[in-house]
This record gives structure tokens, sequence and C-alpha cells, in this order.
């Protein structure tokens, strides 16, 4: 049997005929010499594999119910190494390839984080109706259920960071455990929570190094920010081409997430200096028994700043200067370290999905709702507003009605 199979052919999907061998990929299909087989089982396992390896996760997966053989090879943990390995170069490292191991293995890792955080029950509040926290805590109040916070660790976290554009890996990152949280004590447990991977990301040489993006990474050029500010070239580009993956591990439970949106959920020029283009990402997390508002948003920010523009023998150059993670509630305030361990606890084993319209719709919703709230906050603040003026006024009028 001849194969005349194009390097980088196989794509999509996957089908098998005793009497034909036919691969459809990226809308066209690559035809092969057609011989006719006995069965699948004359055909050489090592055929199978160097078929198999070719593909990305969706499609070996797919290819994994075509046949019983295709099912035994596609088990191959080297298979799915390759597929997280071109998904995401952090899972290249030495300490991150022994974390997957020990978690169960590429498969099930890309199981668990390919797919992104879907959350539909965001509640539909009312302002009158939301559930808010109490004016005094109680020392169990405050600390919640002691036995199961005393079993989260925050060394037993992992967050593996990689981010792309236009399909180019341009900055992988990893850090162990969470900063600034040292004994239950500590004040990481009662301020707000945030990592600054920048600042406290750890690793081999590669990942201290400065991130950068240039025309020769598919920038338009900038001659002048007054340009860009009317054109704004520049920011549909970032907005359309960067991805970010924020994937995070607990070493204990063995469970991993991908928190980000994988694309932008929208962005903004920093002022006053419109050099800084802000992108955020994020996903919505389950709260359910931790906070009143019982879900959570995790806010992902990436911050690119404009370092040089267009001149005589300089590119237009952008410099990475932040990412980041926080958590923030219903009303935008920030979680504190205690609850987000919990938080993020709950997200590892939480609802996921492949379909990004899904993901995006879960966004929206949060957003609506919490825009709801606002309004109806503002709106019973008006009127609370109005009525004590007119109760100052009718006071006051009572007041010199008497005296004359």
């Amino acid at each position: 049997m001849i194969l005349e199979l194009e390097p980088d052919a196989l794509s999509k999907t996957l089908f098998w005929s005793p009497q034909c061998y036919c691969f459809h990929v990226n809308q066209r299909a690559v035809a092969m010499s057609v011989v006719p087989v006995e069965s699948m089982a004359s055909l050489s396992s090592d055929l199978f594999y160097d078929i198999l390896r070719r593909l990305d996760g969706q499609t070996l997966a797919c290819a994994a119910c075509a046949c019983a053989a295709f099912c035994s090879i596609s088990k191959e943990e080297s298979l799915w190494e390759n597929v997280c390995s071109s998904m995401w170069p952090s899972t290249n490292r030495e300490d991150v390839k022994s974390l997957i191991s020990s978690i169960g293995g590429f498969r099930k890792f890309y199981s668990d984080c390919f797919p992104l955080i879907v959350n539909k029950e965001v509640a539909e509040y009312h302002w009158n109706k939301y559930l808010e926290y109490p004016e005094e805590w109680t020392e169990a109040e405050y600390y919640g259920d002691m036995e199961e916070f005393e079993s989260i660790s925050p060394s037993d976290f992992v967050s593996i960071v990689d981010i792309r554009y236009k399909d180019k890996a341009i900055c992988s990152k990893v850090l162990s455990g969470i900063p600034n949280a040292n004994g239950f004590n500590g004040w990481f447990y009662n301020c707000p929570f945030r990592i600054d991977l920048l600042t406290y990301a750890t690793g081999d040489d590669d990942n201290e190094c400065e991130v950068t993006l240039s025309v020769s990474d598919g920038l338009p050029p900038i001659s002048s920010m007054e340009k860009e500010r009317k054109d704004g070239k520049l920011w549909k580009e970032l907005r359309d081409g960067l991805r970010l993956s924020w994937i995070v591990v607990n070493k204990k439970i063995k469970q991993a997430a991908n928190l980000a949106s994988w694309r932008p959920l929208g962005g903004q020029r920093h002022w006053p200096t419109d050099k800084d283009f802000v992108i955020r990402f994020g996903s919505v997390l389950p709260a359910k028994d931790i906070l009143p508002c019982q879900v959570v948003e995790c806010i992902l920010i990436m911050k690119f700043r404009v370092i040089h523009t267009e001149g005589e023998g300089v590119q237009t150059t952008l410099k990475l200067t932040e990412l980041s993670m926080q958590l923030e509630d219903m009303e935008g305030a920030h979680v504190n370290g205690r609850n987000s361990l919990l938080i993020l606890k709950e997200a590892l084993s939480c609802h996921r999905s492949k379909n990004y319209s899904e993901v995006l719709e879960s966004c929206h919703l949060y957003s609506k709702v919490q825009s709801e709230l606002k309004e109806e906050k503002m709106r019973n603040e008006s009127r609370l507003d109005r009525l004590c003026i007119l109760s100052g006024i009718a006071a006051f009028m009572s007041f010199w009605y008497y005296i004359l």
C-alpha cells in the first residue's frame, strides 16, 4: 500500500474504509492510492501511530472512536504529550512534565484543560434580594469551615501560563505556589487576592527575559501614537491576535483547569499616556457556600506598552508589562486570599465546555447581571437621597411653622 500524504495534511477529520484511505483536511480531501485491504489488522501499528501523532487533540479524540486499533494507540501518553506540547509550550519543561505525570498524565491533563470553564448558573439577582455580607462577623462565620480550609495549602497550587500571538508562542511562565501566602495568620488571607506573574514567576532563565512584540511578529508598523489613536489598527491587531491560557493545577487533589477565556473578553487604552494597551481575559467561577453572591469573576489582565514607534532603523515594538490574576465579586470588590483559595479549589471541578460560544455567553451573562445590580443599587441610593432631602425640607418647614 502506497500512501501519498502531505507532511502536515492531517488536521480535522479522519475516516476509514476497507477499500479506501482518505483524510479530510481544512475543507479539502487529500485522496490517496486506493488499495484493497482485507482488514485493519493487516496494516502496521507503526503506520497508525505515525498517522495519529500528526493530529491535534480534538481530532485525536475523534479518531480514537473510529476503530479498536486507533482506540488502543490513542492511549499512548507520547501522543498526548505531543498535543500538549504543541498547544502549551510550557509543558516542555521537565518540572511541568513531572507535575503532569503525577496528576494522571498528559491525556488527563488535556481533557481537564482544553475545555474552558462555563458557568450558566448566574442567578437573576435583584438588589433587594441580594445577600449582603453581615455587618459583624463571628469567628466561625469569618473563617468558615476550618477543617476544609486547613486542607487547602497555597503551596499545592501551580500556575502554568502561555501567551500566543497569531498562533506563535511568545511567553511561557510557571509559578509554583501562591506568593506571600505564608502562615494562616498572614496578611495574605485577609487582603485582596492578586498574582502578578511577571513579578513572581520562577524557573528557567528564559522565563525572566523581557517579552516583546514587534513588526517581525506580525504587528502593523505605527509611525506615531496620534495616528494610532485615529485608526486603531494596532489595538485591533492585539485584540484579534492575542491568546492566553492560564492553567491552575492542584497537586494534592490531582486536578487542573484553564481559568482563561483563551480569547480577549475586552480591553482599553490605559489613560493618560495612550501607550499602554490593557487586554482582559477571564472566566466566571462558582463560589457557592463561600460568598453571598455565589459566583465571582476571575479577571486576567495583560498589559502591553509601546516602547518604540516606527522610525529610521527602528521597528514598532511593544513590551509586556503586566500579567496578573485577581478575583472580584458581583459588587466589584476584590476577594480576599482565604476565600480565593476555596474558590480556586471549587473551580477545578466545575462544568466546562469545548464550545467557545457557551464560554462567551457565560461571561456576558455575568456582566449583564452585574450591570443590572449596579443600576438597581444606584436607583435605590437615589431614592434614599431624595427621601432624605424631602425629610430635611419637611423638618425645616415644620420647625419654622412652630416658631412663627
